[in-house]
C-alpha cells in the first residue's frame, strides 16, 4: 500500500491566533487536531503508513503522537509497587505507522518532499497538505492515477479561492499557475506521485513543489488532474477555523467519512 506523506511544516501566519504556540496541523476541529482528521480519512481506506514532514514547532506534533495512547484512551496504572504497570484500555488507531521527519524550519514544499525520499518504499505514494479536509474518494483517485500512466496526479477543486489555477485539456494539465486571477479548477492537494517525481525536485530550501516541479511536469505532459466535486476546505485563516468548528457543532461534517454509516448518516 502507498505511503501517505503529509506536509506539516508551514508557519500558518494567516492563522496567528492559533499558530503562535502550535503548528497549523495541530489546530483543532472539535477536540482533535486537523491533522488527526486528515489521517482518519486515509485510515478509512485502510492506508495506515504516514510520513509527516515537520518544520515549524514540529516538536508539538512529535509530543502529540509520542503520548497519543495515553492522552486519547482510558488506562489503568499500577503504582506503589516494585513493578510499574500501565494497561491501555482501547486504541482506535492501532494500525497507524507514523514516521516523523524533521525537514527544516524554512524549507519549502518541494524541499520537504525530497528529504523524505528515503522513506518511500513503493512505486507510488500520496501527498497532501496538513491543513485541509475533504471527502475525496482515495480509491478512485488512485485508480484514476494508475490508468493515466503519468508521473503525477493532483486533485482539482473549485472553491472560492486564491489558489493555483489549472489550465487543462481533457484530463491533462497544460499549465499550472500558482496564484493567478480568474476562475477554474485549482490545486486541492491529494497528489499521487510515481517515484519519478523526485527527478523533478531537489532538497534546496527554496524548492517549491507548486512552482517549477509541477510546471515542468505539465510541460512534459506528465501531470494529470482528478476533478473532485465534493467537499474540500482548508484551514488557512481564523475564519476557516471558526467555520469548520461550527460545521462540527452542527453535525455538518462531510469530511468525516469514517463516522458515516452505509446510509450516509452519522453514527
Amino acid at each position: 500500500m502507498p505511503e501517505i506523506v503529509i506536509l506539516c511544516g508551514g508557519k500558518g501566519t494567516r492563522l496567528r491566533e492559533e499558530t503562535e504556540y502550535k503548528p497549523k496541523p495541530m489546530v483543532r476541529i472539535g477536540h482533535k487536531p486537523i491533522l488527526w482528521h486528515i489521517m482518519k480519512h486515509f485510515s478509512y481506506y485502510k492506508l495506515h503508513d504516514f510520513i509527516l514532514c515537520l518544520g515549524y514547532k514540529g516538536h508539538v506534533i512529535k509530543e502529540y503522537f509520542n503520548n497519543y495512547d495515553i492522552m486519547n484512551n482510558d488506562f489503568t496504572i499500577q503504582i506503589g509497587s516494585m513493578k510499574r504497570e500501565l494497561n491501555i484500555q482501547s486504541a482506535d488507531e492501532v494500525n497507524w505507522r507514523i514516521t516523523l521527519a524533521d525537514t527544516g524550519l524554512n524549507a519549502m514544499t518541494g524541499s520537504r518532499l525530497k528529504q523524505i525520499q528515503k522513506y518511500i518504499k513503493g512505486s507510488y505514494f500520496i501527498v497532501t497538505y496538513g491543513d485541509a479536509v475533504a471527502n475525496v474518494d482515495i480509491n478512485k483517485l488512485i485508480e484514476f492515477h494508475k490508468k493515466s500512466g503519468k508521473i503525477a496526479t493532483l486533485t482539482g477543486i473549485k472553491p472560492i479561492s486564491r489558489y493555483g489555477v489549472l489550465e487543462t485539456y481533457g484530463d491533462d494539465v497544460l499549465r499550472f499557475k500558482e496564484k493567478p486571477q480568474g476562475e477554474g479548477y485549482v490545486n486541492g492537494g491529494f497528489f499521487v506521485f510515481e517515484k519519478e517525481i523526485f527527478d523533478y525536485i531537489d532538497d534546496r530550501e527554496d524548492c517549491v513543489l507548486e512552482q517549477s516541479p509541477l510546471e515542468n511536469l505539465a510541460n512534459d505532459c506528465q501531470l494529470n488532474v482528478y476533478r473532485h466535486g465534493g467537499f474540500w476546505q482548508c484551514m488557512d485563516t481564523y475564519r476557516d477555523f471558526e467555520m469548520l468548528n461550527s460545521k462540527l457543532e452542527e453535525g455538518e461534517t462531510p469530511w468525516m467519512i469514517w463516522n458515516k454509516s452505509s446510509q450516509g448518516e452519522l453514527k
